[in-house]
């Protein structure tokens, strides 16, 4: 059994990156980013989808520090869309006080929270809350094991080693849902993906580059993972998140999203000594067995059920709202998504359950 067996769902997520345009040479105010993006959010419920995430970084070309406080703001503007991040970073962050943010976010929303736990691909989190990066991975075992505890019980008792212990005390509030949804952002360590799966958690797998069919080792092991954990194979949880934009025109649609990419990944290569991305490579990427969804909505819809019907996943986030793509045009995608490939993609894959 897999992952089609879940109502299939689509979404957006963001680091609501805060750059210069490399066309304009111009770069929004803060306030203006910020109205931006709840636009982008409020206009995702009204067309359908079904969930946003916002990822955390703490670097100045991003705005996305505080994920809770921004996806507060969301659950008062709109009515059915899930609030989740992409990732937080839990190896540097206090999971009481994870918990307590989207326990409250939980209530603001009416049962609309999500935590996307993670270990961050950026590292500037650890020194600035005091940190070594040496604990890396114990950090984020520790913080899951105790955000778990945290999740099934009000009143928690629990040792670690990178933490003062709690004893008997009790963590306010409690949240709407009986629990929070917790999934398990991997980026392509094996040893993730069975984690995730033995815990019982639902695996969001990020998939930017290469072909996404040679991430399909990972899925089956979070899968075995499941199993072998005797977890109920009918929960069984996937999300691929991925990068993407719908336009009314192929061409255009690569037009648009490009530049904002190519300044991206131009400047994570210098930072971290690769090669940014080629136009060439781009276009090769938004083939079918690429992983960037660009294109129309036929593109996009072919590619989706394609991809899916490889990796049984039951849930795709993109990343729109890349560096400096104009607003414009990335509320037009958005609608795009919702209203011309979601219905479709959704329709197909749920014809595709067994009965």
């Amino acid at each position: 059994m897999s992952a089609i067996n879940q109502p299939f769902e689509i979404g957006l997520y963001t680091f609501v990156e805060w750059d210069t345009n490399p066309l304009t040479g111009e770069k929004l105010d803060a306030l203006t980013r910020m109205k931006n993006l709840l636009e982008t959010i409020e206009l995702a419920d009204q067309v359908g989808l079904d969930v946003f995430g916002i990822g955390e970084h703490h670097r100045p070309d991003f705005l996305s520090s505080a994920p809770a406080v921004i996806l507060g703001a969301a659950a008062t503007r709109t009515k059915s869309i899930r609030l989740s991040t992409a990732v937080t970073v839990l190896s540097s962050d206090d999971p009481v006080r994870v918990f307590q943010d989207f326990a409250t976010l939980d209530l603001l929303s009416e049962g609309r929270a999500e935590i996307m736990a993670g270990r961050g691909a950026f590292i500037e989190s650890f020194p600035l809350f005091g940190y070594d990066l040496k604990d890396y991975d114990s950090l984020f075992a520790e913080s899951l094991d105790l955000l778990l505890k945290l999740r099934a019980s009000e009143v928690v008792s629990w040792r670690g080693r990178h933490r003062r212990p709690i004893d008997n005390l009790g963590v306010y509030p409690r949240p709407l849902q009986r629990e929070i949804p917790i999934w398990i952002g991997v980026g392509g360590t094996p040893e993730s993906a069975a984690r995730a799966g033995a815990l019982g958690l639902p695996m969001a797998l990020g998939i930017i580059g290469g072909m996404p069919e040679r991430f399909a080792p990972l899925a089956d092991l979070h899968k075995q993972a499941w199993q072998q954990a005797g977890h109920d194979p009918a929960k069984l949880q996937l999300s691929v998140n991925s990068r993407g934009f719908v336009g009314d025109d192929s061409q255009k649609a690569a037009d648009d999203y490009f530049p904002a990419l190519h300044a991206m990944m131009d400047k994570l290569g210098r930072e971290r000594g690769f090669r940014g991305l080629t136009r060439n490579e781009f276009e090769g990427s938004r083939g079918l067995r690429g992983s960037d969804y660009v294109g129309n909505p036929d593109e996009v819809i072919e590619k989706i059920l394609f991809q899916q019907n490889i990796l049984h996943y039951n849930r795709l986030l993109l990343q729109m709202d890349i560096g400096t793509v104009p607003h414009k045009e990335l509320m037009r995608s958005i609608e795009l998504l919702g209203t011309k490939v979601a219905p479709v993609v959704r329709k197909e894959i749920q014809s595709r359950a067994p009965a």
